[in-house]
């Protein structure tokens, strides 16, 4: 067990189901776009440890970049999405493959989607490595997903609780 702000979390995910998922969805994308470069995308803060792993798993050439966007404060979603850094390249007529650490209502996907109709991409895929079906409000498809989980607040491998357990090799669970 481990505490963040004084609230207590518990193990959830091993750091070898995560690598497990990475490498499976990373397979996954190599077969389905096999003489293209894609570019994936990650969206930070949380993504960042997530993106790092996945492309080590991906055998291809392919590009990364990254996006800045937030919608949480504390363990609630705002339900609000706002950009806070946008992409710096033309993606006309490219692969892109957001990397999302985690998906739960549903809101910075649709907002993803919206931003990059206006790029003008070929192909537009939604990768996440944490996905609560519960929470999903959207009609949105997600292209590949690497772990379905309950509709509680985690922590670890990237995703925080007000700016601390990023860095933890495995997710944990906010104790009930």
């Amino acid at each position: 067990m481990i505490q963040l702000h004084g609230k207590q979390f518990v193990p959830f995910i091993s750091s070898q189901e995560i690598d497990f998922a990475l490498a499976a969805m990373a397979s996954q994308v190599e077969a389905d776009f096999t003489d293209e470069v894609p570019v994936f995308v990650g969206v930070l803060n949380g993504s960042f440890m997530v993106v790092s792993d996945f492309v080590k798993h991906y055998k291809k050439l392919c590009e990364v970049s990254f996006i800045k966007l937030a919608s949480y404060e504390g363990t609630t979603s705002t339900n609000e999405v706002k950009q806070l850094i946008g992409l710096n390249q033309d993606l006309t007529g490219r692969t892109v493959i957001v990397i999302e650490d985690i998906v739960d209502t549903g809101n910075t996907v649709a907002e993803l989607k919206e931003l990059f109709k206006k790029q003008n991409v070929k192909h537009l895929k939604i990768a996440t490595l944490f996905f609560k079906p519960d929470a999903y409000k959207k009609d949105l498809k997600l292209d590949y997903i690497g772990i379905r989980i309950p509709n509680k607040f985690i922590v670890g491998f990237g995703l925080d609780y007000d700016g601390l357990g990023r860095n933890l090799p495995e997710v944990y669970q906010l104790k009930e």
